[in-house]
């Protein structure tokens, strides 16, 4: 198949052409492996390839279907997994150094899932170390480009996920989110990044099965695409003990909806955070879509006050849980801000933490009181567009010094600790041609709604049709 032609059609009608056996799965596999090879080497979005296992399950994928095999949603679509995320027989890295050369021998139930969605691996992605950071750089693989300015990073930490789908190497791809790395990634390059309700997609393995913080979520092209992907990756699980109810199956299904009359807050600082006026300006032309499908949109926030000590400190116990062990025989080998973060975990007592959980509630809240009156609130992804790659983090904006590697991300993190869907979606470009997202934010466990919302905004400005010049 011809790989412009292939390569960037949406996930939904690729999986219908498969299906009905208008193109093979192996031809859309050789479409996509072809791109990968051309394009990869400008970006360095997937940094390890399994193309004789891709091409092998493709033929699979195609004999199931001569049968007349019942097949899931995302049958013989290329997919690429985060390389935070273990995948049996598959070097994983985690961006690390550590873990130069570690082959798990166990799939994530995520990789599980799509699997038996019939969704095929081709590889993965980039990730900053051990996901620290909206940077995507390692020791390991050098950094990830954006495909729109390759003197830009393209954000992270799912990095490599969001420039490989900007560039049509997959259609869809996983990721994951603590303090925005599904967001401003795709923020940055110009796709969809959701992050879910925490429990809508369980994790396993980890550590931290209770936690709230991170969650793992899809991204895509467009907010249907991702829908579908939701679909496939939801509901519960017995390994993961926190894993909401619900069945994916409400994703699958049309995201058309009249928005006339429904309350959206509108808030362009979240209540004087500083933003990139650049990034203002492209979100502000936004306002008008909303208005347009008939939300009512008014200036709004809700008050996120101690949402700073609650991220920082639970952040900082997560990452001591997970990685403290590696500090004392691999200090040398690991980045220097996620030495910080396990040391700061490392500082925290149970006073610390049980105040942070106290904070999380009470914020939790005010939020849902808040919500009870705009059942949306819209706002910034990211506080500044794509930046220099070789600048590791954000110090400064609007002559705001940023004392840490995390501080200017807090128009994610703030949506974080209240535990709310939340996604990005293209809103436009700056005067350099750089992407700007819109983050959509949902009531408590309205996954649902979040992505109907989305999907008409995109319906409307086609901002998510412009390619990189980079993928040409």
């Amino acid at each position: 198949m011809p790989e412009t032609g292939t390569c960037f059609l949406d996930a939904a009608e690729l999986a219908r052409r498969i299906r009905a056996r208008e193109v093979s799965a192996r031809e859309v596999m050789e479409a996509h492996l072809a791109r990968i090879e051309r394009v990869n080497p400008r970006v360095n979005a997937i940094v390890t390839l399994v193309p004789e296992r891709a091409l092998r399950d493709a033929d699979a994928a195609d004999a199931a279907l001569a049968r007349g095999d019942e097949v899931g949603p995302l049958h013989g679509l290329p997919v690429a997994h985060k390389d935070l995320t273990p995948t049996r027989g598959i070097r994983t890295t985690f961006g690390s150094a550590v873990y130069r050369d570690f082959v798990p021998d166990r799939d994530a139930l995520i990789v599980e899932r799509l699997r038996g969605a019939g969704a095929i691996t081709v590889g993965k992605t980039n990730t900053p170390e051990f996901g620290a950071g909206s940077q995507t750089f390692n020791g390991v693989f050098g950094e990830t480009l954006n495909p729109y300015d390759t003197a830009k990073t393209c954000g992270g930490s799912s990095g490599g996920a969001a420039v490989a789908l900007a560039c049509g190497m997959v259609p869809l791809a996983d990721g994951s989110d603590m303090g925005g790395s599904l967001r401003n990634p795709a923020s940055f390059c110009n796709v969809v990044g959701f992050r879910p309700t925490p429990g809508r997609v369980p994790a396993w393995p980890t550590q931290t099965a209770w936690s709230a913080l991170s969650v793992e979520g899809p991204m895509a092209r467009s907010a249907r695409d991702v829908a579908m992907m939701l679909g496939a990756i939801s509901g519960p699980d017995p390994r993961a003990p926190a894993a909401t109810s619900e069945p994916g199956d409400a994703f699958l299904k049309p995201l058309d909806r009249d928005l006339t009359g429904v309350r959206v807050a509108w808030s362009r600082d979240l209540g004087g955070l500083p933003v990139d006026p650049r990034v203002t300006a492209v979100i502000d032309g936004g306002r008008s879509v909303f208005e347009d499908l008939g939300c009512v949109v008014e200036d709004a926030e809700p008050d996120f006050a101690g949402a700073d000590e609650v991220f920082e400190t639970l952040r900082a116990w997560h990452f001591e849980l997970s990685h403290g062990e590696l500090l004392p025989g691999h200090r040398d080998e690991l980045k220097d801000t996620v030495v910080w973060n396990i040391e700061e975990g490392l500082r925290l007592g149970g006073p610390d933490v049980g105040r942070a959980e106290r904070g999380r509630t009470e914020i939790y809240h005010r939020i849902r009181t808040f919500m009870q009156d705009h059942e949306f609130l819209v706002l910034p992804v990211s506080q500044v567009p794509p930046f220099d790659v070789k600048r590791r983090w954000v110090d400064e904006i609007n002559g705001v010094f940023m004392g840490t590697y995390i501080d200017w991300m807090k128009s994610c993190y703030y949506v974080t600790v209240a535990g709310l869907p939340a996604i990005s979606v293209p809103c436009g470009f700056t005067p350099e041609g750089l992407p700007v997202g819109v983050q959509i934010v949902g009531r408590h466990r309205d996954d649902l709604g979040v992505l109907q919302l989305a999907h008409a905004f995109e319906g409307t400005t086609g901002f998510g049709k412009r390619r990189p010049q980079t993928a040409e």
